[in-house]
């Protein structure tokens, strides 16, 4: 687990809210204090969709922030800035493959990380992203969360993100 502080919260904040740059991620929950405090939880309501849509969409157990992103702009878009905000997000199924090919750990089998997780909070006029992991496994060795923080220090230096790891 690490911390990054985010230098620019404008650059930060337009590449989450009104680019794509983070949309393959899927959302845990999300929580943004404006007006109101709004809470929204990531988990699909399979109930919702007709055996029809399922079959067509195939949807996981959380949305994806794609899908989320409008409607949580919606939420703090305005002139004033939102008290705060909380988005945690978790690697897709997919990029957990794709990140265990990339980091060369034959041993670990993607059903064995439960989550590759990053916290974006904005409070008190900062923002910073805290990384992190959940295995369904024990370990004591920490290759695969150092791992995912060098990941993520990556993806904000290939966005143009200024982040500092504190």
């Amino acid at each position: 687990m690490v911390a990054f502080q985010i230098e620019d919260i404008k650059i930060f904040t337009q590449k989450l809210f009104l680019g794509t740059d983070f949309d393959e991620f899927l959302v845990k929950e999300v929580n943004i204090v404006t007006f109101n405090r709004f809470t929204i939880d990531g988990h699909i309501c399979q109930g919702f969709y007709s055996q029809e849509e399922r079959e067509k969409l195939e949807p996981g157990e959380f949305s994806s922030w794609g899908l989320l992103r409008p409607v949580c702009f919606s939420l703090i878009k305005g002139k004033k800035l939102p008290g705060s905000f909380r988005i945690d997000l978790q690697a897709a199924p997919e990029e957990v493959e794709k990140f265990l090919q990339t980091c060369q750990m034959p041993a670990v089998d993607a059903q064995q990380i439960n989550g590759l997780y990053l916290q974006i909070r904005y409070e008190d006029g900062k923002l910073s992203c805290i990384t992190g992991t959940s295995l369904a496994f024990f370990t004591l060795d920490k290759a695969i969360e150092t791992e995912w923080d060098g990941v993520v220090g990556r993806f904000f230096k290939e966005k143009g993100i200024a982040a500092v790891r504190l």
